[in-house]
């Protein structure tokens, strides 16, 4: 995976989460430029799980994806 940095240019996170084992795992978030929330769900060791969340540019719930466990 090449590596990324975790904040844009105007220093607002991408995203915010765990690895393990240079995997994505557990719950994430990632977030537009402006610092809004965009979306947030978990992984398995890389892996989407369960129900992800994404959000419009209000902060308010507007799609939901289930992708199992």
């Amino acid at each position: 995976m090449p590596e990324r940095s975790p904040f844009y240019q105007n220093g607002n996170p991408r995203y915010k989460g765990k690895f393990k084992d240079q995997e994505m795992h557990g719950y994430w978030e990632f977030f537009r430029k402006d610092g809004t929330l965009m979306r947030s769900g978990s992984f398995d060791s890389g892996k989407q799980i369960g129900v992800w969340t994404t959000y419009d540019q209000s902060g308010h719930p507007y799609k939901e994806t289930n992708f199992g466990s």
